[in-house]
């Protein structure tokens, strides 16, 4: 996953505690207060929607609010391993990357011992 998925999942999460909350304001200023475009406000909106949530839109009190039960849980988690815990994982071997110009002639990958 690179750096732009993990920042749209901390935006998505963002999003939906301001939603939970019925705390958003309007399109424009949510997209403020998440320093984001309008446009990728609803991107993040669509995100949502496409996992079921049901966002619904307060005119009176200008808020987005969740019209069902929805929940969204983000968990991320990055562990950085050094050589020997990789051997101690792996059972004493760790995969090396294979060079770009040699991977179609090989199949597999390569393992040191």
């Amino acid at each position: 996953m690179d750096m732009k998925n993990l920042k749209t999942l901390e935006r998505l999460q963002q999003l939906h505690q301001r939603i939970l909350q019925e705390n958003t304001g309007t399109p424009k200023e949510l997209a403020g207060y998440m320093n984001i475009s309008e446009r990728s406000l609803y991107k993040l909106m669509d995100y949502l929607k496409d996992l079921k949530a049901s966002v619904c839109y307060n005119r009176v009190h200008n808020t987005y609010y969740y019209c069902d039960d929805f929940e969204l849980q983000v968990s991320i988690s990055v562990t950085a391993l050094s050589k020997n815990e990789i051997i101690h994982v792996y059972g004493g071997s760790y995969f090396l990357k294979k060079n770009s110009s040699l991977q179609g002639l090989c199949s597999g990958h390569i393992y040191i011992s």
